[in-house]
């Protein structure tokens, strides 16, 4: 378990980032010094958070920021530390993460991952003719409240590529075929590997991943779904439901799975509605809440705050 990618991980993850140059404070401010993240998950691990903090401290990393849960039903502790360069030069992050996993990483379980602070997420979307989620997550992008690099755009129609355009963002055209899913879906796996991308966000996808997709994106996809409290699905939920007079209308963000919306949960919001509202309201609230707890998750995400734990989720915030 880790973050940023939730699945099955070596017990002293290294990491991909290029990490050659060490770190040093020197002329610069304590706001501008480079950041590096560090999460943990580990079980029935006593000490393990005095350990990583005594850790850093012994090689010259000031904590500027920390989260620790422990989970008493399963005996899972989860951590992420946030740290820097305490002003006397930190070492290079393949350095620290030898020294980590050799001086607190080498008891069994133990699972980490040590990264740069400002590395972007690189992200593939994945959107069918509505561009409403792929908007909002564009304009973050680009305002640089996301901290993530859209490294493509795919699409199974056309409808999206101005858009794309427009953000200078590459966009491909993979229509299905014959209804050959199986074939299109392994061009977007191709894709996704050609751009050593690290997660795919379903920004309005209407095509249901096969079972082969979701096992290849086991916990690198996230999606959203409107959600009613009382157990209304579907893309045109909102009608069936108008005539009970709901009064709450909800949307659900999670990891994809081989069960259709039924991965892991990462973010959920609801908004309270009245007798008022038509059905095309309810939709219309629907979609922001979509977006809204989407753009969320695939922040938290790539900021590697989203822990697994079975089939729930951590968000350490």
């Amino acid at each position: 378990m880790s973050v940023a990618q939730p699945q099955p991980a070596a017990s002293a993850s290294m990491g991909s980032c290029a990490d050659t140059v060490r770190s040093s404070t020197a002329g610069l401010s304590a706001a501008q010094a480079p950041r590096f993240i560090l999460t943990i998950t580990c079980r029935g691990t006593t000490g393990i958070v005095a350990e990583a903090v005594s850790f850093l401290a012994r090689h010259r990393g000031l904590i500027v920021e920390a989260q620790h849960f422990n989970d008493a039903e399963t005996g899972t502790s989860f951590m992420r530390i946030v740290f820097r360069d305490d002003g006397r030069g930190l070492q290079s992050l393949t350095e620290l993460r030898y020294a980590f996993a050799r001086d607190v990483a080498h008891r069994s379980g133990v699972e980490y991952r040590m990264r740069e602070g400002l590395r972007k997420c690189r992200i593939v979307l994945a959107v069918s003719q509505h561009g409403h989620y792929m908007n909002n997550l564009l304009h973050r992008c680009s305002a640089g409240t996301l901290p993530v690099n859209v490294a493509a755009v795919v699409s199974n129609h056309e409808a999206a590529r101005g858009l794309a355009d427009a953000h200078r963002i590459p966009f491909h055209h993979y229509p299905l075929v014959g209804g050959c899913k199986e074939e299109q879906e392994g061009r977007i796996i191709s894709l996704f590997e050609d751009l050593d991308a690290e997660l795919l966000v379903l920004a309005r996808y209407t095509q249901i991943l096969t079972e082969h997709a979701c096992g290849y994106f086991e916990g690198r996809a996230i999606s959203a779904h409107q959600s009613f409290l009382t157990g209304f699905k579907g893309a045109k939920a909102c009608h069936p439901a108008h005539p009970r007079g709901f009064k709450l209308i909800g949307a659900t963000a999670h990891y994809v799975t081989r069960e259709l919306h039924e991965g892991p949960i990462i973010e959920q919001a609801v908004h309270q509605v009245d007798h008022a509202v038509t059905p095309e309201d309810l939709l219309d609230i629907g979609s922001d809440l979509e977006s809204l707890v989407l753009t969320r998750s695939v922040g938290w995400h790539a900021e590697q705050r989203v822990f697994r734990n079975g089939h729930r989720t951590v968000v350490l915030k």
